[in-house]
This record gives C-alpha cells, sequence and structure tokens, in this order.
C-alpha cells in the first residue's frame, strides 16, 4: 500500500514538473522600451488630445450657434403669438365698442319712438278733455250741464210720480 501511494505521489509531482514549467513559458515577456519611444507616443497621445479638444470646440461652437438661432426663432414665434393676441383684443374691443353703439342705438330709438308714439295719444287727450269741458260748461254760474240736467228731471219728477220712482230706482233722487 505504501508502495501504491509512493507511485501516485510521483505521478503527480512527475506530471507537474512537466506541465507547470510550460505553462510559465506561455507568458511573452514585452521588449524593453527605450525613453524615446515614450516620448513619441506621449507627443501621439498630446496630439490627438489636442484634435479632440479643438473638434469638442467647433461642436460646442456648433450647438451654441443652433441653439442661438433656435432661440432667436422661438422669440420670433412668441412675438408674433403676441402680435396675434394683441390684433385679437383689438378685434374683441371694436366688436364690444359696437356693441355698446347699437345698445345705445336702440336705447334712444326706442326713447324717440315712445315720443312720437305718445305724442298723438296725449293730442288725442287734450281734444277729449276740451270738447268734454265744452260739453259740461263746467264754467257756467248755475254750474255744470250735467247737474242743471239733473235738476230738470228731478223737478220734473215732483210733477210726474212715475218718473219720480225710475229716478229713485237708479238712485238718482
Amino acid at each position: 500500500m505504501k508502495s501504491n501511494l509512493l507511485n501516485r505521489v510521483m505521478i503527480v509531482f512527475i506530471f507537474l514538473h512537466l506541465f507547470l514549467p510550460m505553462s510559465l513559458s506561455a507568458v511573452e515577456i514585452a521588449p524593453r522600451i527605450s525613453d524615446r519611444e515614450i516620448i513619441e507616443k506621449l507627443v501621439v497621445l498630446e496630439e490627438g488630445q489636442k484634435a479632440i479638444r479643438t473638434e469638442m470646440k467647433s461642436g460646442q461652437e456648433a450647438l451654441r450657434t443652433e441653439m442661438k438661432s433656435a432661440q432667436e426663432a422661438l422669440n420670433k414665434r412668441l412675438d408674433d403669438l403676441n402680435k396675434r393676441q394683441d390684433d385679437s383684443n383689438n378685434t374683441m374691443l371694436v366688436l364690444f365698442g359696437s356693441l355698446i353703439t347699437l345698445i345705445v342705438a336702440l336705447f334712444g330709438y326706442i326713447a324717440w319712438d315712445r315720443r312720437t308714439m305718445v305724442k298723438p295719444v296725449i293730442e288725442q287727450v287734450n281734444r277729449l278733455e276740451r270738447k268734454i269741458l265744452d260739453d259740461l260748461d263746467l264754467e257756467h254760474s248755475d254750474g255744470s250741464l250735467l247737474r242743471r240736467q239733473l235738476e230738470a228731471l228731478r223737478q220734473y219728477a215732483g210733477k210726474n210720480p212715475e218718473f219720480a220712482e225710475i229716478l229713485r230706482g237708479l238712485a238718482l233722487l
């Protein structure tokens, strides 16, 4: 059993010695870089960075220009919108003023029409009043015509009993 164990350990040991140096030799050794090559590569990197910076600056300037033109276009649209709003407000004011003017004119026409309509009625009432005053003869010394007629009917009723009954039925006696 001991020999078997020893054989196994030996096989593992040999196996490790055979394959371990090969795996270590698989790494490639880098060649030495000189200072001159380092400086040349640094110069190339710096030039690349300068080119990137220049490209970024030109991109930023282009972006600024584009943003500025967009801002100007937006301002122009806002100005146009404000102008349209002002025009709409002015139109509304004109229409509102016209409506108020029409309403005032309508009230004026109504007042004028009332006056012209009432004037003939007033004239007719005055005519009727004069006619009634003339017919009743209110300025007579013995009283109005109606009063004098009632007095005459009462005197006649004193002579005629049948006529007196009729006047009593009408509450005139």
